[in-house]
């Protein structure tokens, strides 16, 4: 192992699926250990995504064991799979604070878990660093307590399509037809919403936020087919390919719930020889999807939160780690390569540990207030970028990536934007409102 070595790590298989990683450190530590908790699909359907969530929260606690741990105390990981249920994970994130007492939480994957576990933590003003969750119905809830570490809400990702067309194509090359079609998911709805739209409306039919006239409109990109399939099992994908290509839609948006969508949505498209002007896929930043496609993934549009070849540079325990040397750690520890699902949850991990160690405490009020404090000139530090509070959220500056703080329900400033070429590695375009 490349820098750093964990001298030990105890895995515990327990009746309620946790599976606790404790790693002594090779620096001396003193007293209990700080307990983090975290409830994560690591089978069902997301589970791709939540095991690797689960490898970035790993590897960030294993280093910070490994440089002395926080406070002087060891930190010990509990990590509970949900199985990709709503229902379980609620269950489990109750039982993380009232019964194994854990001192911090991370977040799970997927808004569809993320907005009922939200409600949990708020009941016990717990602070929620949130990985992966950027349905507005999550932060317009009014939770003080909880911080997004992407740079935009699933409603907004459209305004990136939008901006690619009004900005950087020519009149010749804009598509001026599009098909969107999508998993019955959580995300993949909220996309959808902003792209047409629609209104965002709490449980009780209450009307949040009215996004009309919607991201492919203000693209002057007009719908010519719409269609959905279900959130898990669908298999027909040549159909609804034909169906995309009958539509003569120039600009194809596939919004799935995991890289395998994606990965058979464009083979599909392959085979019954569609050829839009452009293809986005809110899936795709994933290996899996190169690995799956091969050179058929070449020209692909997806938005993204983290590239591997950005030189941002985070702090862990105190001392500064860049982007790739994150890279090259999560490498030796895991042996494959980091990819954007791991290594959000590394920065959320990352932001709670700069928390702690700031304000010399483990008490959530204090860590949502200086959460809530961070400034330009004194960010949160993250491989994804330096994250600030600016006028009620947290915002970046041109190529960084943010926090979004659920506080005021505000819209993040940025997107990356690329499209996949040779390789994995994205050119990346930043837009900045």
């Amino acid at each position: 192992m490349s820098g750093w070595r964990t001298s030990a790590v105890r895995m515990l298989l327990l009746p309620a699926a946790v599976l606790l990683f404790f790693m002594p450190p090779a620096v001396p530590q003193e007293g209990e250990p700080i307990k983090v908790g975290t409830s994560l699909p690591l089978t069902g359907g997301r589970s791709v995504n939540g095991e690797k969530h689960r490898k970035g929260f790993v590897t960030c606690v294993e280093m910070i064991n490994e440089r002395g741990g926080l406070l002087g105390r060891p930190v010990e990981l509990i990590v509970s799979d949900n199985r990709s249920d709503a229902g379980t994970a609620i269950a489990q994130y109750e039982r993380l604070i009232n019964v194994d007492k854990v001192d911090l939480i991370f977040g799970t994957f997927s808004s569809a878990l993320t907005y009922p576990v939200s409600a949990v933590t708020n009941k016990y003003n717990m602070v929620l660093p949130v990985p992966s969750g950027g349905s507005l119905r999550i932060w317009t809830q009014g939770f003080p307590h909880i911080f997004y570490f992407q740079q935009n809400n699933g409603e907004y990702l459209g305004r990136s399509i939008s901006m690619l067309i009004n900005e950087s194509l020519s009149k010749e090359e804009r598509p001026r037809t599009a098909a969107v079609v999508g998993a019955e998911d959580d995300i993949a709805n909220s996309i959808t919403a902003g792209l047409l739209g629609e209104k965002i409306q709490n449980p009780g039919g209450d009307v949040l936020l009215d996004l009309a006239p919607g991201w492919l409109a203000d693209a002057d990109v007009k719908l010519v087919y719409q269609e959905q399939w279900p959130e898990e099992g669908f298999s027909d994908w040549l159909t609804i390919a034909n169906n995309v290509k009958r539509s003569g839609a120039e600009l194809v948006i596939s919004l799935g719930s995991s890289p395998e969508e994606a990965v058979q949505f464009v083979r599909a498209l392959k085979t019954v020889k569609a050829s839009p002007k452009m293809i986005y896929l809110n899936q795709g930043t994933q290996r899996e999807y190169k690995e799956g496609l091969g050179d058929a993934a070449e020209g692909t549009l997806h938005t993204g939160s983290w590239q591997a070849n950005v030189p941002w540079i985070g702090l862990i325990a105190g001392e500064e780690i860049s982007n790739q040397r994150y890279q090259e750690l999560f490498q030796a520890r895991w042996g494959t390569a980091a990819d954007e699902d791991s290594t959000i949850p590394f920065a959320a991990c990352q932001g709670m540990e700069q928390a702690v160690r700031a304000t010399g405490t483990t008490d959530n009020l204090e860590l949502s207030k200086w959460l809530h404090a961070r400034t330009k000139e004194d960010p949160v530090r993250t491989v994804l970028g330096r994250e600030t509070l600016f006028e009620g959220l947290f915002a970046l500056e041109p190529g960084e990536a943010l926090c979004f703080d659920a506080a005021t329900g505000g819209v993040a400033r940025s997107r990356l934007v690329g499209r996949l070429e040779t390789g994995l590695e994205l050119d990346r375009a930043t837009v900045s409102a």
